[in-house]
């Protein structure tokens, strides 16, 4: 589907910064209903979006009060960005050892020398 523009995103962004959570939640509520009823629910946002929904919604349902479900909803934001922190330190670290591994290969390729076997027979022994 198209992308809303700028412009129209701004006007409504303006209207929901004078509207207390309760009211938040009903506009989600028919964001939600106009999604599926035109089945343009978009795929971003990823796993933590997709988890720390369901978490608000679910606690939304057993009829938990506003502020407590804001209240772990910023801890389950913050835990979300630590994870994609994790996550994308993960990623860098192997994207390193798969570039080192990778020069270490074209070094040993240009090298006319075969490498010593690698069954550790040679080489001082462990005592």
């Amino acid at each position: 589907g198209a992308v809303m523009n700028e412009l129209l995103k701004q006007r409504i962004a303006r209207r929901l910064e004078a509207l207390s959570d309760e009211r938040g939640y009903q506009i989600l509520d028919y964001v939600e209903f106009i999604e599926s009823k035109y089945a343009e629910r978009s795929a971003a946002g990823g796993f933590f979006s997709k988890l720390t929904e369901t978490a608000e919604d679910t606690m939304r349902a057993v009829g938990l009060p506003i502020k407590a479900v804001s209240g772990t909803m910023g801890l389950m934001e913050s835990a979300g960005k630590v994870m994609k922190g994790v996550a994308a330190a993960a990623q860098s670290v192997v994207d390193e050892a798969v570039k080192a591994a990778g020069s270490q290969e074209s070094r040993s390729a240009n090298r006319e020398t075969p490498l010593p076997p690698q069954d550790g027979s040679e080489g001082p022994k462990p005592a």
